[in-house]
């Protein structure tokens, strides 16, 4: 026996309002979240937000001095680029069970994020650095219909 619409409109409704619950928890979580990370030749240490904006640089035990300009400036790119990276991985982390669909309500698949187009080059940690969370989902979809579904979509 198939269930009355009525009763579907109010399973999708309440299905509706925690999953805008959830995600105004999570925006709350995330409001103040950062990363602290330091270069690997340890001579920089920098602090990124969740939207991963800088929002603190340090030149720790005066190795700057020994540096030129150019390594200086790679180990601040390094150090900024796997802060970020560090935040996008706690972002989708956090907003990731809000993707996987309703056990409820089949037809509600939970929420599409394009995480590509939110974080671009912070999902590969560093210059030059590829993705690591979705790398078989990408070479599965990869080979889809549509050249623009590459997997990135959903988490």
């Amino acid at each position: 026996m198939t269930e009355p619409i009525e009763q579907r409109i109010a399973k999708a409704m309440a299905e509706l309002e925690s999953v805008q619950a959830a995600v105004a928890q999570a925006e709350e979580r995330l409001a103040g979240a950062s990363a602290t990370v330091r270069s690997r030749d340890r001579a920089v240490e920098v602090t990124v937000g969740a939207a991963g904006e800088l929002t603190g640089l340090k030149f720790l035990d005066n190795k700057y001095r020994s540096m030129n300009a150019s390594q200086l400036a790679q180990s601040v790119m390094e150090a900024v680029g796997r802060g970020r990276a560090q935040m996008a991985q706690e972002v989708m982390d956090t907003f990731g069970p809000l993707t996987a669909p309703s056990t409820e309500l089949p037809e509600l698949r939970g929420i599409d994020i394009d995480w590509d187009r939110i974080f671009g080059s912070a999902l590969g940690g560093e210059p030059g650095g590829g993705r690591t969370r979705n790398r078989l989902r990408d070479e599965i979809h990869e080979d889809g219909d549509d050249p623009h579904d590459r997997g990135r979509g959903r988490a």
